[in-house]
Order: C-alpha cells, then structure tokens, then sequence
C-alpha cells in the first residue's frame, strides 16, 4: 500500500521516508494522480548531509516513473528545517489543504508540479545554497551549521547568486530562474 524507505550506512539508519504512489489508502492529501510522502525523518546527529534531500529525491524519482502529476506533503509548523529542503526542490506552500489529524495537530501542506517544463525544475538540489560549492557526496556539515543563523545565498539547481531579504521573523532569496526560496 505504501513504500518505507531507509537510508543506512554501517548497519545504521540514518532517516526514513514513506512513499505513497498515486491511488495509496496511506496518502491522506494527494488527488487522483497525485502521489505523496509522509514522516520523512533523518537522525538530528547527522543532518545537512544530503540524507533528506536523497529521500525527498527518491521519492520524486518513483513519482515521475509512476507518471504522476504532482507530489503532495504535509508537515508541522516547526519543522523550518524540512520547509527549506521542499522549497529547494521546488515545493510550493498550499494553505487551503491545511489540516489536523488532530485537535492538538496543526499541519500545513505542499505541494510540487511534476508535470513542469522546465529541464531543471523538481530536480534535486546539485549545489549546497549557502556555500554554492558542489553536492557530490562531500561534507556540508559547516554549512549546515551556518545556515541555522543565515539565510541561503546560492542557487541549489543553478548556482546563481540569489537576492536575499532578511526580516525580523524569516528570509526569503530568491533566483532570477528557479523562483524563491524561504526560511
């Protein structure tokens, strides 16, 4: 019904993703064509080291090869961390699909066009966004502590300087090409 997919290394698990395909009772937003992810997770001690971004990639891989339209996500207000890997690939913010499972649970959704033209578009990041240097399996773990305090400078699809804009609450840069990315 759905697919539970694991990175590990050394007999570790170092995150996790449930794929839904278009039409699985384990999707709770995705429409006629759509598929979707659910709990993606990545160990805390090792995060920004490209194990979400290779789980989100997968995810679209099967998506795609599925001949699906849209991919479809829901997650919580505090996961600023996870919002800034969607918006890398592309994921828009779709508020009126907003929900809770529960009282006490607020989710808010996204959502990424897998029907797009755009050769580059929905592909996973190639470049690291605060250092522009290239993703290729190499460490970007001073990066990824560096961006808890600063926003993304560099395009993730093409390399481009991005405008930045710094607010009292979040950033937004934004690529002349590859639209805008929020944290």
């Amino acid at each position: 019904e759905a697919d539970l997919l694991v990175a590990e290394a050394g007999g570790g698990i170092l995150g996790s993703v449930t794929y839904c395909a278009a039409g699985s009772p384990w999707a709770e937003l995705a429409g006629p064509g759509e598929a979707e992810f659910r709990m993606l997770v990545v160990d805390p001690a090792i995060r920004g080291r490209g194990i979400g971004t290779a789980l989100v990639g997968e995810c679209l891989r099967r998506a795609r090869a599925a001949g699906s339209t849209a991919m479809r996500l829901s997650t919580q207000h505090d996961m600023v961390k996870a919002h800034r890997l969607y918006d890398r690939f592309g994921f828009r913010r779709t508020p009126d699909r907003d929900w809770s499972p529960a009282p006490e649970v607020a989710l808010i959704t996204y959502a990424l066009d897998l029907t797009a033209k755009d050769a580059t578009a929905n592909q996973a990041p190639r470049y690291c966004d605060r250092c522009g240097g290239e993703l290729d399996g190499t460490n970007h773990a001073d990066c990824a502590d560096a961006r808890r305090l600063e926003p993304a400078r560099w395009c993730p699809h093409c390399r481009r300087r991005m405008v930045v804009q710094i607010t009292p609450d979040a950033w937004t840069a934004r690529c002349v090409e590859h639209g805008v990315v929020t944290g």
